[in-house]
C-alpha cells in the first residue's frame, strides 16, 4: 500500500467505526476513531461539548485533534463533521487514502437514533435533509475513493476498500 493510512469519512451512521474495524482486521492495521480521542482529551462526551463549548467550539477541538494525528498503518474513522476543517482534511489526506462510505439519508434516517445523544454536529433547526445536503458535497472533494453502502454489507465494503488500498 502506497499510503500509510486509511481515514474513513462520511455521515453519521454511515459505518465507519464498524467498516474500520472490520478493515482493520483484514490488513492487520491498526483502528483510531478520532470521536474517542476528543472525548479523551476533553474528558467529556459528545454531546457535552457541544452543549458546553457550542458547534464552534466543537469544530475547533475537532480541527486540531484531527489535525494533530499521528499514526501509522491505521485506520482512522473520523466524526462526521471532520469535512468542515479544510486543515484537517489536507492533514489527514498527506498521511493516508480517504474513504467515503456514502449512505442514502433514507438509510441513515432508519439506524439513527437520538441525533442530540450521539453527538451530532448540527445547527439549531437542521435537519438530518439539511446536514446531508450541506455535508455531501465536503465528503466527496475530500475522498480518494467513494463506497457506497447501500449495495453492499460491512465485510463487502472492508474487503473492497482492502483491494482499492493494496
Amino acid at each position: 500500500m502506497n499510503k500509510k493510512n486509511i481515514t474513513l469519512i462520511g455521515m453519521p451512521g454511515a459505518g465507519k467505526s464498524t467498516v474500520g474495524i472490520v478493515l482493520a482486521k483484514i490488513l492487520g492495521m491498526e483502528f483510531l476513531d478520532s470521536d474517542l480521542l476528543i472525548q479523551r482529551r476533553e474528558k467529556k462526551l459528545l454531546w457535552q461539548i457541544i452543549e458546553e463549548q457550542g458547534l464552534d467550539g466543537f469544530n475547533r477541538v475537532e480541527e486540531e485533534v484531527n489535525a494533530s494525528i499521528e499514526a501509522e498503518h491505521t485506520i482512522i474513522a473520523t466524526g462526521g463533521s471532520a469535512v468542515y476543517s479544510e486543515k484537517a482534511m489536507r492533514h489527514l489526506k498527506e498521511i493516508g487514502m480517504v474513504v467515503y462510505l456514502k449512505v442514502s439519508c433514507e438509510e441513515l434516517k432508519k439506524r439513527l437514533g437520538d441525533l442530540k445523544n450521539r453527538g451530532v454536529s448540527m445547527k439549531e433547526g437542521q435537519t438530518l435533509e439539511d446536514l446531508y445536503e450541506e455535508r455531501r458535497p465536503l465528503y466527496e472533494k475530500y475522498a480518494d475513493i467513494t463506497v457506497d453502502l447501500e449495495k453492499t454489507d460491512i465485510r463487502q465494503a472492508a474487503e473492497m476498500i482492502a483491494v482499492r488500498a493494496e
